[in-house]
């Protein structure tokens, strides 16, 4: 027989048979919402998520002892699943009390944002100008119209250095100074967050007394007209790589192999002094993540949350977050002087629409907590760079943001990539499954006139894009200070015995400590779990500032196992070998991974049939 199952995902079909257990309902409800798992959901005959019971106690009965017929509607209610650095992040963080998102205002003082933005939100953030010889007619202790501060938000200065985006506590200071103005004396508006995320989503539940959607829909629930434009504040105002050997050293990949790679940004926020209240994103190191590499493009091996886990976690003991991705898309122009064809620029497009989305989606797994907003959290720090060729044919460093708007749009489902790069193309709405609204963009047409125009079927990706500048220091100064030897990961194979090779050319405690200055060779440490928590924690002190010095790493039990491992690797030429997986470029699943496994003798870990090395502690695995 046929169920309808109703979530807040839409509506949904089922083909079971009545002797089927609710376990099986659950194995194929979980299948269409793409759940992990089946202990969070809960079924019932009501609309109402509080009467639902969880399924895990229904999973014995049959579907036919419930007197469910067919055609019958099942209301099914779940929870989103949640990554651990996600869950370990909002742990401390203030949750709403009821389904709306929205935080008590009480609440709202205790969210705890990023250090830059205490620091920022503390400053007057007025932009000082000099007495005008020309205008001005007091003294040096008076001051007029022509010399007195500017706001940070004020646009003619903008406008004069050139800064197309306001900075982000800018444009909080140019709401607030709104707000004043409209009701200077109401203390209810004081109360209020300024801040609200948009949402194109239908409302569940509505008040409007129908059926909730799918099944119906009125102007209150349903989301109004959306008009595009560009958005007049950035979250982050400038990228700025540590040292240029950070992005070459990611450009040797495709130096090498012509193909295409990505890798993840950590470093740290900063206030940005060329912009009034600016922010930006200092990046001390690239991950490279699992990925297959192509020459037109790649494929992430995704999800990688236990990756990801431990690479943040070496971060944190270093400093560092995640701030953003980047990636190449180069083409050698085959002229033999190293450049490349320029297929970014004005007349084709910046970033094509399907990294639009891609860049939405991971501002939106990525959101910045956020005090002034109802939810707690508004917009999103995480960057996207893109590495390409400029009109000249050089390889060149360009960093983007997309919108809310853009955001809010991919995470209701009503854009998506078109195959033309320069157009993101907008969805027709499905009954009873999606409800797309009226989306336009204003432009000037040949007459200079603004005209309003539908953005059905497509519209350009400019109207999503927020431009963010970048550079380089010119006085550099990098956490790491290790030159590039050490193999990188999930490109070439790191085990024991590259690691051996690359310390034992430490001849004192001073070069130790400047190889350890590498965030891949502290990564690859860290897999090895050789050392305790506070252990590491001091090893990436040791490697990351200049005060504390490498003579006390002789006396960390888990250095002196490390040192045991390298000798042993040493003396083994097979330590030497690269492990089967480790040595493929892409990352991709090789024929003797489908073999017997085989546990390792020394950290047991449960190795593919035909390695040579373990893949965890790159020890032999034979006798």
């Amino acid at each position: 027989m046929l169920l309808r199952i109703r979530s807040k995902e839409g509506m949904s079909r089922v083909q079971v048979e009545p002797s089927d257990t609710f376990a099986t309902l659950g194995e194929k409800i979980a299948s269409i919402l793409k759940l992990d798992s089946t202990d969070t959901i809960a079924v019932g005959d009501q609309p109402r998520p509080d009467a639902a019971q969880p399924i895990a106690q229904l999973k014995d009965q049959t579907i036919g002892s419930t007197n469910l017929k067919h055609g019958d509607i099942v209301y099914v209610s779940f929870s989103e699943p949640t990554s651990a650095a996600e869950a370990s992040a909002s742990s401390s963080q203030p949750q709403p009390r009821d389904s709306s998102g929205y935080i008590p205002i009480d609440d709202l003082s205790s969210i705890k944002q990023d250090e830059v933005d205490n620091f920022l939100e503390k400053q007057r953030g007025l932009i000082q100008r000099n007495k005008d010889p020309n205008f001005c007619r007091h003294g040096d202790n008076a001051m007029c119209d022509y010399c007195m501060p500017l706001e940070p938000y004020d646009q003619k200065y903008l406008e004069e250095h050139k800064i197309k985006h306001m900075s982000f506590h800018a444009y909080l200071r140019q709401i607030d100074a709104a707000k004043q103005t409209s009701a200077p004396s109401s203390t209810v508006l004081k109360q209020l967050p300024p801040l609200e995320e948009p949402n194109y989503k239908v409302k569940v539940p509505c008040t409007g007394g129908h059926a909730p959607w799918p099944e119906g829909i009125c102007t209150k629930c349903q989301p109004s007209a959306i008009t595009l434009q560009r958005q007049t504040y950035r979250m982050v105002d400038h990228v700025e790589f540590s040292n240029a050997g950070l992005v070459d050293t990611f450009l040797n990949s495709w130096r090498g192999s012509g193909c295409q790679r990505l890798g993840y940004l950590y470093g740290r926020y900063e206030p940005y002094l060329d912009v009034p209240l600016g922010i930006k994103a200092v990046v001390e190191a690239i991950y490279e993540p699992p990925q297959e590499d192509h020459i037109d493009g790649i494929k992430l091996a995704l999800p990688w949350d236990e990756e990801a886990a431990m690479v943040n976690k070496v971060a944190e003991a270093c400093g560092l977050s995640l701030v953003g991705m980047v990636f190449t898309d180069l083409v050698d122009d085959g002229s033999g002087k190293g450049t490349v064809v320029p297929k970014r620029h004005v007349d084709s497009y910046f970033l094509s629409s399907l990294e639009c989305a891609f860049a939405a989606e991971m501002q939106k797994r990525h959101p910045s907590p956020c005090k002034y907003s109802a939810t707690g959290k508004y917009g999103s720090k995480f960057l996207t760079c893109v590495i390409s060729g400029d009109l000249e044919g050089n390889i060149d460093v360009k960093a983007y943001q997309v919108s809310e708007t853009a955001t809010a749009l991919q995470e209701a489902d009503i854009i998506e990539p078109s195959r033309k790069p320069s157009v993101m193309r907008v969805r027709e709405s499905v009954s009873h499954e999606r409800y797309v609204p009226e989306v336009f963009y204003k432009f000037q047409n040949e007459y200079g006139v603004l005209v309003k125009q539908s953005a059905k079927p497509t519209f350009p990706v400019e109207y999503l894009l927020v431009n963010v500048t970048n550079g380089f220091p010119h006085a550099p100064d990098p956490l790491f200070k290790a030159s590039p030897g050490f193999a990188v990961e999930n490109r070439h194979g790191q085990d024991v015995g590259a690691l051996s090779k690359y310390l034992s050319s430490a001849s004192n405690a001073e070069q130790l400590k400047k190889l350890l200055s590498d965030f891949h060779v502290l990564c690859f440490i860290n897999t090895l779990n050789t050392l305790s928590q506070a252990e590491f924690a001091k090893l990436c002190e040791i490697a990351t500032k200049p005060d504390v010095l490498a003579d006390v790493l002789d006396t960390m039990d888990g250095w002196r196992t490390l040192m045991v491992l390298l000798k042993e690797a040493e003396a083994n030429p097979r330590y030497n070998t690269p492990s089967t997986r480790s040595a493929t470029t892409s990352g991709a699943a090789t024929p003797a991974e489908f073999a017997a496994e085989i546990s390792c003798r020394h950290c047991t870990f449960a190795n593919p049939g035909g390695a040579v090395n373990c893949e965890m502690c790159g020890l032999p695995l034979g006798e």
